[in-house]
């Protein structure tokens, strides 16, 4: 019935989701119940292209509280999920014999997702900061004199996975100019912005660029929870037209119209400040357990935002030999050769994630893995 596959005697710490008992059952019924009664037959009906009037409107404020500006309800396009919005995108913007470019490492399930426009994957240059913008425009420039087109560039870059790190102010900028100028577009996955636990997280792409050269994916996933299926594009109102007008929206009347009818009711209410302020204050107390539990094993810092740890092995380990015996020991992880588009590097590298176990699990989880490591 799940994605998640529990695997007996295993606390897997590859898995990137939300805790169980963190997600809001009871708040979501009772949203459920109010959107009911306020939308009566209209909840469960064909919906507008771009999403429905509730939501745009409580998602406009929203967006614009949290980064100070930056959102209009006709930039928003209701979505399916982040997957879904990048795929929708994606295939608008690229197609067969394009070159998108990927940071490295990145979220190792985007690839499929671009790769299915018929584009080749090509790794953005990067280094421990994240994407270089000036040698990107190298590359650009390469790319271009080969007579290739390079429409799209995909990165997370607030609290990524799997590093949990975030782009430098300075590049950030840097990177906006550089699709303005080139006419690169920047497909910023931007889920992890409200998981944040020391200090605020850096402006988006989107915010920075006033709309222009970014789209960005936003969804309610890691927030309020997956099973929503429930996310939203920000992208200039051309595209928005573009999305709007797409033949399966004008078949189906928009996107999960009664799941977005329902957040719309579960954000007006306070219910999502309240569940958002009470996963943020759990996840830093996981974030902190699996830290402090790993530290005499591996050197390991705490992301400031985000549901991963990305640990650096000891020299000469390799993370695909270590897995087996990891599971072995009753604990898993995801190696980091997975989060390269071409599957080169990352060796020394494995993504830990905090989000689904209690911290006593991630501290038990923690000493099998050193043990694990142990010679």
């Amino acid at each position: 019935m799940i994605q998640f596959e529990h695997r007996p005697g295993i606390l897997d710490l590859s898995w990137g989701h939300p805790r169980p008992g963190l997600l809001p059952v009871e708040e979501w019924a009772a949203a459920t119940a109010t959107a009911a009664r306020e939308f009566g037959w209209r909840q469960l009906t064909y919906g507008y292209p771009t999403g429905p009037a509730p939501l745009l409107e409580w998602l406009t404020a929203h967006l614009n509280a949290i980064e100070d500006g930056g959102a209009e309800a006709r930039q928003l396009f209701v979505t399916a999920g982040a997957s879904h919005g990048m795929a929708l995108a994606a295939s608008l913007l690229a197609g067969p014999g394009d070159v998108i470019l990927v940071d490295s490492p990145t979220y190792h399930l985007a690839f499929r997702i671009l790769a299915d426009t018929g584009a080749t994957l090509l790794r953005a240059p990067a280094d421990a900061d994240g994407v270089d913008p000036a040698a990107l425009a190298g590359l650009l420039a390469t790319l271009r004199a080969e007579g290739r087109r390079v429409p799209l560039l995909y990165l997370v870059p607030t609290f990524a996975n799997p590093t949990g790190r975030s782009l430098p102010l300075d590049r950030r900028r840097d990177l906006v100019s550089l699709a303005q100028r080139s006419g690169l577009t920047l497909l910023e996955d931007d889920t992890y912005r409200e998981l944040t636990y020391d200090g605020e997280a850096p402006p988006s792409l989107w915010r920075l660029s006033g709309g222009e050269g970014v789209v960005r994916l936003g969804s309610f996933a890691k927030t309020v929870a997956p099973g929503l299926r429930l996310g939203w594009i920000n992208a200039a109102p051309a595209l928005i037209a573009r999305l709007a007008t797409l033949g399966y929206v004008h078949s189906g009347g928009g996107v999960n119209h009664a799941v977005a009818t329902t957040m719309s009711c579960f954000g007006a209410s306070g219910a999502y400040d309240r569940h958002v302020a009470t996963v943020r204050a759990e996840y830093r107390t996981q974030r902190d357990a699996l830290v402090a539990a790993l530290r005499p094993h591996l050197p390991v810092a705490a992301p400031a935002g985000g549901w991963f740890l990305w640990a650096a092995l000891p020299p000469g380990l390799s993370a695909t030999r270590l897995l087996p015996e990891a599971e072995r020991r009753g604990t898993s992880f995801a190696p980091g050769p997975l989060f390269y588009a071409d599957g080169n590097g990352g060796e020394d590298r494995i993504r830990l994630s905090f989000s689904h176990l209690t911290p006593a699990h991630l501290t038990t989880a923690a000493n099998r893995l050193g043990a694990a490591l142990a010679p």
